[in-house]
């Protein structure tokens, strides 16, 4: 399934993702006809059971998918809806095929006659169920159809919100990608379910993060790329550039940190399952910040002045990298929770850590 999937999702966006568009996308346009595409590949439910009305795809068969979202700049919340879909159907509420939306941060809260509630199965919620609140940093807030959410409270539930209903703040990312802010009052959800009791409170925050590091990989792999091409055709002093030691260094730093954010993203997606491993995720986002950071430098330091050009390709990738690289916690905050976690298991917990992937500090810190 994995090959039939990074196949295919080549081929499309191959043929419909150009720098034209996606200058167009930053201009505040939606690529409908793109997203139709997308709709009818299929993808955006591919993460929801069957039975729910998805392909029942793991995320090491989805990892592709999202890499090349990244490294074509996919000017759509694809991977937010995938990963929407998955916690909908998580929660045994079907899978929608249209663009949703997930928040990285939020201040919900349902009323007091809902709070503390359990529920068995999801459901429509009746009207005196009412959410209030605001959800931050929407990825293209503006455009989707539905936004799913979680509200903490005795336990953790998960709810399905239309957009139609919300007050919209739009505001931007250093890449020119919409994150808007969706503020709710008095709102009566589309469907509403408990989340299973061995998820993390902030199981968004994990999930954006694993999505953002297989984003970041395959957009690591495109700036090496057109490194690597600019190095070999660009010609100084009657050679090219890239039989300059400096340059064959920088090049080679490039290399190494993308391998690792590759190696380490697709281990995230790998070890995920009806639980995302944390471990992984948290290591991933860790090594795909720092290659982020480094790579575009260096990319730069490579191509001169034109790489910052509006017309250059170079710069399309390099910002949604430096946007990203923060995106659901930066470098700092991932160290820092990995760090804890460490911590607080002890000196005797961190080979066998290393060694089996797990933590049990660290979903919880």
């Amino acid at each position: 399934m994995r090959e039939l999937f990074e196949s295919t999702i080549e081929r499309l966006l191959a043929d419909l993702v150009t720098p034209e568009l996606i200058r167009h996308c930053e201009a505040g346009h939606w690529p409908a006809d793109l997203w139709a595409a997308l709709e009818s590949s299929g993808f955006a439910v591919a993460a929801a059971p069957e039975h729910l009305g998805g392909a029942g795809a793991s995320w090491e068969d989805l990892y592709g998918v999202v890499k090349a979202a990244g490294r074509h700049n996919l000017p759509l919340p694809l991977p937010e809806t995938m990963f929407a879909n998955w916690l909908l159907g998580q929660c045994g509420i079907e899978a929608r095929n249209e663009p949703l939306g997930i928040s990285m941060l939020s201040t919900l809260s349902l009323n007091h006659a809902a709070k503390g509630a359990f529920f068995d199965a999801p459901w429509v919620a009746p009207a005196e169920t009412l959410v209030t609140g605001t959800l931050c940093d929407v990825p293209w807030g503006r455009d989707v159809e539905h936004v799913v959410a979680l509200v903490p409270g005795e336990r953790t539930t998960l709810i399905l919100l239309s957009r139609r209903d919300a007050e919209v703040s739009t505001k931007q990312n250093t890449a020119g990608e919409p994150r808007d802010d969706l503020s709710f009052k008095n709102t009566t959800p589309i469907a509403i379910a408990d989340v299973p009791a061995d998820w993390p409170d902030d199981v968004i925050w994990w999930g954006g993060a694993m999505l953002r590091t297989a984003q970041m990989a395959g957009a690591l792999e495109t700036t090496l790329d057109l490194s690597t091409r600019y190095a070999t055709e660009r010609v100084q002093f009657g050679k090219p550039i890239s039989a300059f030691q400096a340059i064959q260094h920088q090049l080679a730093q490039m290399a190494q940190h993308t391998g690792s954010a590759l190696v380490s993203a697709e281990a995230a997606f790998a070890e995920s399952g009806s639980q995302l491993a944390a471990w992984q995720i948290a290591a991933a986002k860790v090594c795909g910040a720092e290659a982020a950071g480094a790579v575009a430098a260096m990319a730069h330091a490579v191509h001169g002045a034109i790489g910052f050009t509006h017309e250059h390709a170079l710069q399309l990738g390099t910002r949604r990298l430096w946007a990203w690289r923060s995106e659901f916690g930066n470098q700092g905050h991932w160290t820092q929770r990995l760090g804890r976690a460490v911590a607080q298991g002890g000196s005797a917990s961190l080979w066998p850590a290393v060694t089996s992937g797990r933590l049990a500090a660290l979903s919880s810190t």
